[in-house]
Parts: C-alpha cells; structure tokens; sequence
C-alpha cells in the first residue's frame, strides 16, 4: 500500500513547476496548520493540494499506520466493516486503514472541496471502497450509529475548541476511534484533552498508554509522543533541503474502544538507550506510571527482547 501511496503521489507535480510546488508548500507550512477556521479552507486549488499531499501524505500515512498498528495488536481478531475519517483531506489516514484490515469501507469527510477530489483522484483503481463527502467540522457532525473506525488525523488543530470537542464527541459513538496529532507539546496537549473526553464517554484506552486513568505527564515539563520513519521525495529535500533519504515523523495519538479489549502491560515511550550488556527502557506503566527499568543480560529472555524493543512498541515484563 505504501508503494502505491507513492507512485500515485508521483504523477501529482507532472506539469507543475518544482518551484512553484516549493513555494505552494513553504506557504502552506506557514500558514495552514492551526489557523484554518472550517468555513475558510486554505487549500485553494489543484495545485495548493497536490503540493501540499505530495509533501505531507507519505509522514501523515506512516503516523497513523504506526497508531493503527499499535491499536490493532489490542484487538487481533476483530477488524471494521466501516470507517470513517473525520476532516480525511486527500485521505493518508484511509490508506493507513486499508494497508491496516481488509475490506473496510470507508467515508472521507472534509470541508475542502478540491482536497475531496483529489483524493479521489489518487485512490481510482486502488481503494474502490471510499466515498468522498464534503463536511464542515463542528457542532452538528453526526456519524452513521453502525460506524465500527473513526480516524482524525492533523485535524484537531485546525479547528476551535468548541468544534475539537464536538469532533471527539462525535467520533465518541463509534466502536473504536484513533486520533493523531503532530508530536509537539500542543499537539499532545489536544491528545491528552480528546484522551479524557473520549473516557468520560464511556470508552477504554488500549494504545499507547497502558491505562485508562489520568496521564502521568506533567504539562509544560515533557509530552507524549512516538516516531514514524518516512521517505524523503525529490519535493522534501527542495523545501527542508539536506540529503538524508528519511526523516522521523513525530506524533502523539490515542486509540480507544468500546469493544472488549484491554491494553498493554507496559509502553516504551523514550527510544531504548542500549549500553554494554544492559538496555535502559523507559515505560509508562498502569501501577507506576512513569519509569525507567535497566534490563541486563542476567534477564535472559527479556534482554534480548530489550534490544529489539523500540520507541512506541508494548512491553510485557
């Protein structure tokens, strides 16, 4: 799925001059993330679109695929008939979904018109199973009662506290819903809000925090959050410049459900430090919440499973 993510991206610039793609990027960083009210779409043509999904869609499916991943491992014998994914834009998260389960069918709802398009324009002939409908985001969003997925992936900050709540809320009736957001301090911060309100509706937490109660987290002295490595194009380097061939998408992200599925009994939350003959893994843990455990080679087992282990992945001891 990623590499048909790619080649369909690919096609997007032919006949757009790489500068003018830069430039309609760097604006985009600029400008749209934050400070878009859902009447007033930044994305103002073709050209603003293909830019901006050929930049940002290859970081945004490696997220949510990474979150989807880490939900679906809690629930390994069930997948959604449906789905739905709220303000979808050209659709990364619907296809992190299908590169996910099989067969979901799925709803992309966004309030920008030319985003809708071109997104169906990049799944013909791929995921046959979507449909695209323009949607304003907010108070009066209702999802279908049978909706098994809801994803909301960058969107949360795009929108006024007032239509963020009523976006979870509605995502809230579905059976299981996964929210992503960019892996900064404010971007854990809209998690962490979500977070609650999803609980206080009555779902369970299974990914990544290892417990439904209160994050342990101290705002203003660190943030929640996990890594996604991600392909550089031609269009990357132009803008962010260097040569790497990959950069690591930060995201913060919560999955919870309705069905009978329990999380993890620990969760790697810093990228294991691994020393001669011992690995130091930071956890956040249902009993102590956060911790660090120093696992040596007298665990056996468990130290080699400590080496492989990586920022993001469930822990079992």
């Amino acid at each position: 799925m990623h590499d048909e993510l790619r080649t369909a991206l690919a096609g997007l610039l032919d006949g757009l001059p790489p500068k003018q793609a830069a430039q309609a990027v760097e604006r985009l960083i600029a400008n749209y993330r934050g400070r878009t009210p859902t009447d007033a779409p930044v994305l103002r043509d073709r050209g603003d679109v293909a830019a901006y999904a050929a930049y940002r869609m290859p970081a945004t499916f490696e997220a949510v695929r990474a979150a989807l991943a880490a939900f679906a491992a809690r629930v390994p014998d069930w997948s959604p008939a449906t789905h739905v994914d709220v303000g979808g834009g050209t659709g990364a998260a619907t296809w992190a979904t299908a590169a996910t389960w099989d067969g979901p069918r799925s709803t992309v709802l966004d309030w920008a018109q030319p985003a809708l398009d071109l997104g169906r324009e990049l799944a013909a002939g791929i995921l046959p199973d979507v449909t695209w409908r323009r949607q304003a985001l907010g108070d009066g969003l209702v999802l279908p009662d049978d909706t098994d997925l809801v994803t909301v992936s960058y969107v949360l900050g795009e929108l006024r506290p007032e239509d963020r709540r009523a976006v979870v809320s509605a995502a809230a009736g579905a059976r299981a819903v996964v929210l992503i957001e960019p892996g900064t301090p404010e971007g854990y911060l809209r998690i962490r809000e979500a977070r609650e309100q999803l609980v206080a509706a009555g779902l369970r937490i299974v990914a990544p925090c290892p417990h439904s109660a209160a994050c342990p987290i101290v705002p203003g002295e660190d943030w929640c959050h996990f890594s996604a490595r991600v392909s550089r194009s031609s269009l990357h380097r132009q803008v962010k410049g260097g040569s790497l061939a990959y950069e690591d998408e930060k995201f913060s992200y919560v999955a919870a459900t309705r069905l009978p599925a329990g999380p993890a009994a620990a969760r790697v939350v810093r990228k294991p430090q691994i020393r001669k003959g011992q690995v130091l893994l930071d956890l956040c843990t249902a009993d102590d919440a956060l911790r660090r455990e120093t696992v040596t080679k007298r665990h056996g087992a468990a130290y080699r499973e400590a080496r492989d282990a990586a920022w993001g992945d469930a822990w079992p001891h």
